[in-house]
């Protein structure tokens, strides 16, 4: 019988025999790629810290540099409440020095630390603190408002119905403008009109749309992926022109999206996601262009469907018939770019 201290590795341990069930050659191994959101964390039985992460870069593609994103990790145990969220960059900040220390040039080029918008005009001091504790690894803040009726899709990070009709937001974004570091929001797909509505009400702050906008593919959304995807597709298209928001394409190997890899006997091939994928790729080119999509590997939420190999090769191909500068553009340039990596 297994016991309460080894049960959580047996479960990591498991999921890596099923991922290692697939293995394919790395597409282009020379082709640098950055990563512009990944998570560090050990709990619900899986570990993924920055030997993890520095593991998977050397799995075959070049990753040049990457962002550590905020999870709700490693809070402060007391202090303000509205403070303790920094204790998360603090801990980033110390695994940096970690590394560095042990002779290791981190991958992790910077971070993106919670604001929590709800918070109004208080949220002001709560990125100043975030941006004592990380210095210059600080590279743009995230508000969490993913929200649906279903209990099923209720969000690790509690939010109202509407955060952005009521004005109650509005200081708090005034207050990310003023410390001039871009945005990323992670919503559901069909708040996207909320938040178009939002930022017409406001000058332009870099804004970043996180996991391809949000299409959902469980609770009332299972089975209607066609459906889900035209809507999807209609509110994305409210942000044509507005340059100032990029879109995050990713997210879409995580359960969330509803395409079940993880329940899959075995491991989906690259060739299978980017078939798969593809309607949402297109989309996303159509309204942003090259110059405004990121992919992003979103691990280790993602990693439940597939392997780091194999998601970066499905990215690959959904840009391999584009031109060059292009795909720089998608892989690497775009998150340097936003997000002022080296």
């Amino acid at each position: 019988m297994n016991t309460p201290a080894d049960a959580p590795e047996d479960r990591s341990q498991r999921h890596a025999r099923w991922l290692q069930q697939h293995q394919e050659p790395v597409i282009e191994p020379d082709l640098a790629v950055v990563d512009p959101h990944h998570h560090l964390w050990d709990r619900e039985g899986e570990r993924y810290d920055l030997a993890s992460l520095q593991d998977e870069s050397r799995s075959g593609h070049t990753l040049k540099a990457s962002l550590y994103v905020e999870c709700l990790n490693r809070y402060r145990a007391d202090g303000p409440a509205p403070l303790r969220c920094v204790g998360e960059t603090e801990w980033w900040v110390e695994q940096v020095h970690l590394a560095e220390r042990d002779g290791h040039r981190p991958i992790c080029q910077g971070l993106i630390a919670r604001s929590d918008l709800l918070l109004g005009a208080a949220v002001g001091p709560v990125l100043q603190a975030h941006a004592r504790a990380a210095g210059p690894g600080l590279k743009g803040f995230r508000f969490c408002a993913a929200h649906d009726a279903d209990p099923r899709l209720r969000s690790h990070y509690p939010s109202p119905p509407d955060p952005f009709g009521q004005g109650a937001v509005d200081p708090g974004l005034e207050a990310v403008a003023r410390a001039g570091l871009p945005l990323d929001v992670w919503v559901y797909f069909h708040q996207l009109p909320a938040v178009a509505a939002w930022l017409e009400r406001h000058p332009p702050t870099p804004i970043v749309l996180d996991h391809a906008g949000g299409p959902i593919g469980l609770g009332p959304y299972a089975g209607q992926r066609d459906a889900v995807r035209r809507q999807w597709a209609r509110h994305l298209a409210r942000f044509r022109d507005m340059p100032q928001v990029s879109l995050k394409f990713g997210g879409l190997a995580m359960a969330l999206a509803g395409f079940g890899w993880h329940r899959r006997e075995r491991p989906a091939s690259s060739g299978e996601l980017a078939q798969a994928w593809r309607p949402y790729f297109d989309t996303a080119l159509s309204v942003f262009g090259a110059g405004r999509v990121m992919f992003e590997s979103n691990f280790p939420v993602d990693r439940a469907g597939c392997s780091q190999v194999t998601l970066w090769n499905a990215f690959k191909t959904l840009c391999e018939d584009l031109p060059a500068p292009h795909r720089l553009a998608l892989l690497q340039n775009n998150a340097r770019e936003r997000y002022a990596l080296h």
